[in-house]
């Protein structure tokens, strides 16, 4: 048999577990791009490696554990990636915008993608509660290894035992990393995660808030936008260092500085993104005369106010929801 019918097989046997492993690095990783590195590092070192593999752990274990270490390698070398809130003391509305950091520090990235499912029966988290910024940005707190012990027995329900032998050590240290990873990441996540937040308001409330954002957004509403935002909302813009503590810091920002150019110049197109809601913001372009990618924005909501507005300015993430770099006018 040819090298190259080897491979294709062995692309076919990992297709159905990429989905998976890729949102497995990207809760390790907290970044889509360094993921898909991880990952691929990961299928290179699998395919290298085939013969070695013995059936004593299933494709899928085995497979994990080669991503795990792949990701473990890349944390080992870069910067944690953090959210503006754990980078520095919130800002002052009046101050000038700093430049963005774009390699002194590295920034948790919004997560675009289907549920694979395949989590086993010792799974603390679903899906979409484990791929939420919060969660994402909690990790990354961790050090790696109770990083990767609470991905593997909370999110993927891996058993201890087998985590061990991912993670070529004994079920008690596993027992042990995961108590200590539990203390770390509690601390920092809400009493609530957006699933149940979400499954709480309905679909008919959720509508409500999605249209009467836009709205407010769209027809550069001032008030209609605070009335949406909890006293004690925080506003992050991603890659700037800046973030707003509160809602009158927020409206002061969004009053004087990105709405006071008045109505028509944005439009906001719903999209799912890190289990949440959120949107592809586009800005009019005067000089070309369309509407141009701004920002992938992601609402925390508390109740059925914004308690978290993350607006991440990165157009080159809009292709990952499936949204075009501009719009039309009209």
């Amino acid at each position: 048999m040819s090298a190259a019918t080897d491979e294709r097989r062995f692309a076919a046997l990992v297709e159905q577990h990429r989905g998976e492993l890729q949102a497995h690095c990207y809760r390790m990783l907290g970044s889509v791009q360094d993921a898909e590195d991880a990952l691929q590092d990961a299928l290179l070192g699998a395919w290298r490696g085939l013969d070695r593999f013995e059936g004593r752990s299933s494709l899928r274990s085995w497979l994990y554990s080669i991503a795990t270490n792949s990701c473990l390698r890349v944390i080992e070398r870069r910067p944690k990636r953090v959210l503006p809130i754990d980078y520095g003391p919130p800002s002052d509305p009046h101050d000038e915008l700093p430049p963005p950091l774009l390699e002194s520090a590295w920034w948790v990235e919004p997560y675009a993608a289907d549920d694979p499912g395949r989590a086993g029966p010792e799974a603390r988290y679903e899906w979409h509660e484990s791929i939420e910024l919060a969660f994402v940005a909690a990790l990354q707190h961790l050090p790696g290894r109770q990083r990767a012990v609470l991905i593997l027995r909370d999110v993927l329900g891996f058993s201890a035992r087998e985590v061990a032998a991912i993670l070529d050590t004994s079920p008690a240290a596993v027992d042990s990393a995961l108590q200590r990873a539990h203390r770390t990441v509690d601390e920092r996540l809400p009493a609530e995660s957006q699933q149940a937040t979400l499954r709480g308001l309905g679909d008919e409330r959720l509508k409500e808030i999605v249209g009467a954002y836009v709205d407010a957004w769209e027809r550069a509403d001032v008030d209609a936008l605070a009335a949406l935002l909890s006293e004690d909302a925080r506003v992050t813009m991603p890659p700037l260092p800046t973030w707003f503590a509160g809602r009158e810091a927020s409206m002061r920002f969004f009053a004087d500085r990105v709405l006071a150019a008045g109505p028509g110049r944005r439009r906001l197109l719903p999209i799912e993104a890190s289990g949440a809601l959120a949107f592809g913001q586009y800005t009019l372009d005067d000089e070309s005369g369309a509407l141009e990618a701004h920002a992938i924005v992601v609402l925390a909501l508390e109740g059925d106010r914004i308690a978290e507005l993350t607006a991440f300015l990165t157009p080159e993430l809009f292709p990952r929801f499936g949204l075009p770099a501009e719009l039309e006018m009209g």
